[in-house]
């Protein structure tokens, strides 16, 4: 009898020693949700949908994602930030709003430079500004002057505390202009609008406006990035024509609740870089024009330090105020 119940006592310690050292399930081990805090159809959501095709590849995971638009991102970054910090909930950012403006120009109770952790730098979409043909102007000097003979009748259309914001806020104050600004909750919805003639003029991502300057629904006056496009080798850069000193591209990157285990952010980090890196990953990126911008997290964190103080800059240059 007692040598079975030491036989019992044995197994049971076996049981339980194995238990007890039992490995935690590898990460991923269930989907992972990319909240993109603009409506679907924008260069936010469309570099994110194609970035997250990537990394579901490299980490043999769906990665989901959930569109929540609303107040300038701030509803969607709060979420992520509540979030438990396990790798599951990540956010797509665009670098300049996030990290740099949200907090000056929203009412929000987290500071996103500190409850965010940076995951990886995803794309670059180069920004241009476009006019409805219906606007009478085939260059950027034609449009000044137009807007000049008529202060007030021209307006155009973006979310609010985005790039694309700051870059024709910047513009019209450089030109002297006095050209309305229309807000919107995303891109999507804006560009439908601008299709339409409702709206008549934009600054947006290459991804999103491309296709529409080719099929000549839209005219484009001036690229925001610091060289022309080859798809639009008579455009001008905002640098060229005088109005701007420096380029504003879109910048995306994805990021995680602050407290995130580091080794998943590397192990995040390396999925988005080896991802991007795909051949139909890669070719999808080229066909919209959105660069791949592969970085580590400690660039990624480095760029968020240097570019910040930019754009804080430019809110009090332009003296943006979100509508109370």
């Amino acid at each position: 009898m007692a040598a079975i119940r030491h036989v019992k006592h044995f197994a049971l310690a076996v049981v339980l020693l194995s238990a007890l050292g039992q490995p935690a399930a590898a990460f991923p081990d269930r989907p992972i949700k990319l909240v993109v805090p603009f409506p679907a159809g924008g260069a936010t959501d469309t570099a994110a949908r194609l970035v997250a095709r990537g990394m579901s590849a490299k980490l043999g995971q769906t990665i989901l994602i959930e569109n929540q638009g609303g107040a300038g991102g701030t509803i969607a970054t709060r979420q992520v930030v509540a979030a438990p910090p396990d790798g599951y909930t990540l956010i797509a950012v665009g670098v300049s709003s996030t990290f740099a403006t949200m907090e000056m120009l929203f009412k929000i109770d987290y500071e996103p430079i500190k409850a965010l952790a940076p995951v990886g730098l995803t794309t670059i979409d180069p920004a241009v500004l476009v006019v409805h043909p219906d606007v009478p102007a085939q260059t950027i000097e034609d449009l000044v002057r137009y807007a000049k003979a008529n202060p007030g009748k021209l307006n155009y259309g973006s979310s609010i505390g985005i790039g694309p914001h700051f870059v024709m806020e910047l513009f019209k104050r450089s030109a002297g202009l006095d050209i309305v600004h229309v807000p919107y909750r995303g891109g999507g919805p804006m560009i439908t609008d601008l299709l339409a003639g409702q709206v008549q003029m934009t600054v947006n991502g290459k991804s999103v406006l491309l296709p529409h300057l080719e099929s000549g629904k839209l005219r484009a006056l001036a690229v925001a990035g610091p060289k022309r496009w080859p798809e639009l080798p008579n455009v001008p850069t905002f640098i060229e024509t005088g109005y701007l000193k420096e380029t504003y591209d879109s910048v995306f990157g994805i990021a995680a609740p602050a407290g995130t285990p580091q080794p998943i952010i590397e192990q995040l980090n390396q999925a988005i870089n080896e991802g991007m890196a795909m051949p139909d990953v890669k070719a999808g990126l080229a066909k919209l024009g959105i660069e791949p911008n592969p970085h580590s997290v400690q660039e990624f964190a480095d760029y968020i330090a240097s570019e910040a103080p930019r754009w804080r800059e430019i809110v009090r240059i332009t003296g943006i105020k979100m509508k109370q």
